[in-house]
């Protein structure tokens, strides 16, 4: 028989008991965080309709959506305009007899879609968070996948700059308690759009901003390269560049932005909430690290105001989280005037940070409290009863699967990280007691099957 190879999709990974649970940690102190701000869960399904993902994010975008092939493509009748049609999907067209749905890009999309669908349902404010994986058809490398976690939090219905505030305190909170150093940046769309009214006209806007969000990957030089490519001229390339100089406090960058950009209606308006943002900060908040980064783009069409990105201060990573303002998404979907502003979480990056910097607590590790030792027939009948004890009590336990040297089952108890062991041998089934041993220290105590409210206390003592 031949030999099978299996393997993975690129791009993805599998993810062993110790993975999930540090995972969960990571989920569990930003969904904590959520809650404490106001948002309440939501979920959306893995697949979208195609018609739903495809124009939302950009020619850039739309390239790395998965798209799923629909089902019957077998029947011999259709087959041969199958395989015109799938050519021209190869093409990168959408032909529905090929493809109608595909697996989600992101979760802002889906939520606007959901919030458009369910309005008459919905108290506004609307706040949600949503914690699920997307698929992207990326070239895979180090922090960057294909399928990935996202973990997203977004206020739709309000125009109010305090949702701005909020967020930037949600990712100083979630940081803090992850012990992960962050600089939370923050820019404004506005700003780009009057630097595009003043390089030629807002039609500019997205070929500035498309070779802007690239500045960290390939430099400045790189940068006004691709525009001059993108047909700015020297003038207008030699502008921008003033633009991704300013540097200094958030004061400073302020102050030289609007020198360049108070002119146009829509530049002053973002420097004001820029400025109204930086104000709340300072004098509410003890936050030290936000901030102003005036190369920030994200390349995303859908936003309109505020953007953010977050990145660890102590290792060589990109972002690990972003967001924006987007005050017309729903209007993609028929239902205009709801503007909202969301911040999402890049948890698979976030635990290549916690993993590089050893952030997660120790006890991540840790399997099943109590191993109950097989001894045989009558031995494992008694650790049976104790062991419903212990799980009524909220101990976590086991029984070793078969009658087994000690040497194995210390060795098993050891593998999987396993604190105590109980151990009942002869002359404890003929007492009626058990021998509860405490594995990390060796120290061991006998106690009466009766007595076994206090090897539980024993058991829950803190480490």
């Amino acid at each position: 028989m031949a030999k099978v190879t299996v393997s993975l999709p690129q791009g993805t990974r599998d993810f062993d008991a110790v993975t999930i649970k540090k995972r969960n940690y990571i989920f569990d102190n930003i969904k904590n965080v959520f809650v404490l701000y106001g948002f309440q869960p939501l979920e959306t399904p893995a697949m979208e309709n195609l018609e739903t993902l495809m124009g939302k994010y950009g020619d850039e975008g739309d390239k790395l959506i998965f798209k799923i092939l629909n089902n019957g493509l077998e029947n011999p009748a259709k087959q041969q305009k199958a395989k015109e049609d799938f050519l021209q999907v190869l093409e990168g067209k959408n032909i529905k007899g090929i493809t109608e749905r595909a697996l989600r890009y992101d979760l802002t999309i889906p939520f606007a879609r959901y919030v458009a669908m369910n309005q008459g349902q919905l108290t506004f404010p609307f706040k949600r968070y949503q914690v699920q994986p997307v698929w992207r058809a990326d070239r895979p490398q180090k922090g960057r996948y294909r399928e990935f976690w996202q973990c997203d939090a977004d206020v739709v219905g309000s125009l109010s700059l305090l949702n701005e505030v909020d967020f930037i305190n949600i990712y100083a909170t979630a940081f803090r308690e992850l012990k992960v150093d962050v600089e939370i940046r923050i820019n404004n769309r506005k700003l780009l759009a009057a630097l595009a009214e003043l390089c030629g006209g807002v039609h500019k806007m997205i070929d500035i901003t498309i070779a802007i969000d690239k500045i960290d990957k390939i430099g400045l030089e790189k940068v006004k390269e691709e525009l001059k490519q993108r047909g700015l001229n020297e003038e207008e390339v030699y502008f921008i560049e003033k633009y991704l100089s300013v540097a200094g406090t958030n004061e400073e960058k302020l102050e030289q932005a609007s020198a360049l950009l108070a002119d146009t209606e829509t530049g002053k308006k973002g420097l004001e909430e820029l400025g109204y943002i930086n104000e709340f900060i300072k004098k509410n908040t003890n936050i030290s690290n936000l901030v102003f980064d005036f190369t920030l783009a994200r390349g995303l069409n859908y936003y309109t105001g505020s953007i953010f990105e977050v990145k660890a201060t102590n290792v060589s990573m990109g972002s690990i989280g972003g967001g924006g303002r987007y005050d017309d998404l729903t209007g993609l979907f028929g239902v205009p005037n709801l503007p909202g502003v969301g911040i999402s979480f890049g948890v698979d990056r976030i635990f290549d940070v916690m993993e590089e910097l050893k952030l997660f607590p120790g006890n991540l590790e840790k399997g099943s409290d109590v191993l109950c030792f097989n001894l045989g027939k009558d031995a494992a009948e008694e650790a049976f009863k104790l062991m419903q004890h212990l799980r009524t009590a909220g101990v976590s336990c086991e029984i070793f699967h078969e009658e087994a040297k000690f040497d194995k089952q210390f060795k098993y108890a050891e593998k999987k990280h396993i604190t105590f062991a109980i151990i009942i041998g002869a002359n404890e089934l003929t007492e009626g007691a058990f021998i509860l041993k405490n594995l990390s220290t060796g120290v061991q105590q006998t106690f009466a099957n009766s007595a076994i409210m206090e090897a539980i206390s024993e058991i829950k003592k803190p480490s």
